[in-house]
């Protein structure tokens, strides 16, 4: 009976492909290098009302309850929770304690030329302790990169045990490198800590002090004051001094210029980092934590709302898919204890230059030390975790993070479909328990994104074409099948097997199907990243009860063809589910002889 099922699954799923777009259509999305080529962004405060294509939008939100000790609390009820947005309090409609199961992880099996994104989260559906561990390069001074190192093997020699999952990731200036995937080996997890290589920060070449005035946009120098202060040091008594001082203004001058420039670019490759690690946990059932080993974030957050530049677009879809995955953040700043002086200061104008750092200059600096450890406040509260700074106990701060995620509580309500206007909702959980502490999401932003997920599109599939690690929103895989053809050109033959219920199915009968495919093939080592070719496909059809139940039992299983020239290649398959906005992905080496 298996054997006469599948073909006619074949037989069925060609019928359905019927709409395909076109090569240039794909390729617009393949190589835009820029956020928002494709599509222009906007931000929550510019999309004015929201329009909501559902009645029903449910908000979940994870909480974590411990006693002072860290102890995580069991057995409380729904009605020991409260839950406010904007300070209004909402029905709780759904409720559930979650505890992580401590058995091993089940073999993944897969077959010669086969390659998968499936992985805890298809073959094992209860929750686990599930961490990543991100060591960021971008905005952290080498050695204190060595410092945390040396710390996370600490960690993992003495603290991890077999129920915990974790992967190691860098966050680089050319993106998220994936050192381990998700393991519950801890030796071979710490023997990929200790060779990992670092890298300089961004900001290395900067001093400190023109680091803050960047930040802080107080007194910054500019061309002209430099070029008045060489034409006014003249030749006369005093000119060597003056000239030196000309020099050096115009020297703060480039400074401050690249230090903004630097700091812009390392706000974009944090955020993306983010984002592309939010989509590859997407998948994975239950909560689950980033312990982010860093420095510091590279700008300052004033409020949840609020990002420099134009990166508002960026910053919104990362805390979108951050909240999505019910991932919490858990900076740790590896620089452990850090010495500011007395008190904290405010930043203020900057006073004449004397021989050493004047004392505005010095304020400047106790102010970014000072808001660098508030903003990892912010991130983390923002995203349901803690920031652990201003301490030597790097191994604690880690272990801590990665306990939350073993016990939690999942509060979920209907969002108010009346209340249309787009931004930042605040939320906040209480319980009413004395001398616990709760950690739960600051709270979440209400956008297009959030109720239309068609509004992402363009960037979703763009995202998941480039992005070097595997999204597993949509259990998927890829399996080569046969190479043929004469001449330069060969036809690469694939099958593409979305796991049973992978997909969504909308209609008043839950029989239609809503998805996307794209496959972007790039040559192995190009230096331009650019794919050489790509396709895609919609399927937007009812099916019938009898197909409804082999999609069921079965999946759904696609055949596909490349047409491409010799060579080695890098092949990437993106399925979309256009109802969620869920994205799988998948990521196979392909040689044409």
């Amino acid at each position: 009976m298996p054997s006469r099922r599948a073909p006619l699954l074949l037989a069925f799923v060609s019928l359905l492909v019927t709409s395909a777009f076109s090569q240039a259509q794909w390729d617009s999305v393949a190589h835009s290098n820029e956020f928002g080529h494709v599509t222009k962004p906007t931000t929550a405060s510019d999309e004015g009302k929201l329009r909501f294509r559902s009645e029903t939008t449910l908000i979940q939100v994870p909480v974590v309850v411990t006693d002072k000790k860290g102890n995580h609390l069991h057995g409380l009820t729904k009605e020991n929770f409260r839950v406010f947005e904007n300070g209004k309090e909402q029905k709780i409609a759904t409720f559930e304690e979650f505890v992580a199961t401590n058995a091993k992880i089940p073999p993944i099996e897969t077959l010669p030329g086969e390659f998968s994104n499936l992985a805890l989260a298809f073959s094992e559906k209860r929750p686990r302790s599930v961490t990543v561990i991100a060591v960021d390069t971008v905005n952290t001074p080498f050695l204190d990169q060595a410092i945390g190192r040396h710390e996370l093997v600490k960690y993992l020699a003495h603290n991890i045990d077999t129920s915990q999952i974790l992967a190691l990731m860098i966050m680089t200036s050319r993106g998220v490198k994936v050192v381990q995937g998700l393991t519950g080996n801890t030796d071979q997890l710490a023997l990929a800590l200790k060779r990992a290589s670092g890298e300089l920060p961004q900001s290395l070449d900067t001093p400190l002090a023109n680091q803050a005035r960047a930040a802080t946009g107080n007194d910054l120098p500019s061309p002209q004051d430099a070029l008045a202060a060489v034409a006014a040091a003249g030749s006369g008594p005093g000119s060597v001094a003056a000239g030196l001082a000309a020099v050096q203004t115009f020297q703060d001058y480039a400074d401050v210029m690249a230090s903004q420039f630097q700091q812009a670019r390392a706000i974009e490759i944090t955020l993306s980092s983010f984002l592309v690690i939010a989509q590859s946990l997407s998948g994975i059932p239950g909560r689950k934590s980033i312990i982010w080993a860093t420095s510091g974030f590279p700008f300052v957050i004033d409020a949840p709302d609020v990002v420099p530049g134009n990166l508002g677009p960026l910053y919104e879809r990362t805390m979108k898919a951050l909240t999505d995955g019910q991932i919490s953040v858990y900076p740790v700043d590896v620089r452990g204890i850090v010495t500011r002086g007395e008190g904290e200061a405010a930043p203020g104008p900057l006073g004449a230059r004397s021989a050493g750092p004047s004392q505005a200059d010095m304020n400047n600096r106790m102010w970014l030390l000072s808001s660098t450890n508030q903003s990892l406040n912010e991130f983390a509260e923002m995203t349901g975790g803690k920031a652990f700074y201003n301490s030597n106990d790097l191994a604690g701060s880690f272990k801590r993070a990665a306990d939350d995620s073993s016990a939690y509580y999942l509060v979920g309500y209907y969002l108010d479909t009346k209340n249309t206007r787009a931004g930042w909702r605040q939320l906040k959980v209480g319980v009413d328990k004395s001398g616990v502490e709760i950690r739960a999401r600051k709270g979440f932003f209400a956008t297009h994104a959030t109720v239309d997920p068609d509004s992402t599109r363009d960037y979703d599939l763009r995202s998941a074409l480039s992005s070097p690690i595997d999204s597993t929103g949509v259990p998927v895989s890829l399996k080569w099948t046969a190479l043929s053809g004469e001449g330069d050109n060969k036809k690469a033959e694939f099958k593409v097997e979305i796991a049973p219920n992978g997909v969504s199915l909308g209609g008043d009968d839950q029989s239609h199907l809503n998805f996307e495919i794209a496959v972007a093939a790039y040559r192995e080592n190009s230096k331009d990243g650019k794919p050489v070719l790509t396709v895609g496909q919609k399927v937007d059809t009812s099916i019938s009860p009898q197909q409804l139940a082999m999609a069921h039992t079965k999946g759904i299983i696609i055949n596909k063809d490349l047409t491409l020239g010799p060579g080695e290649y890098v092949v990437r398959l993106v399925v979309r589910d256009s109802v969620t906005g869920k994205i799988g992905s998948v990521t196979a080496p392909l040689s044409v002889n």
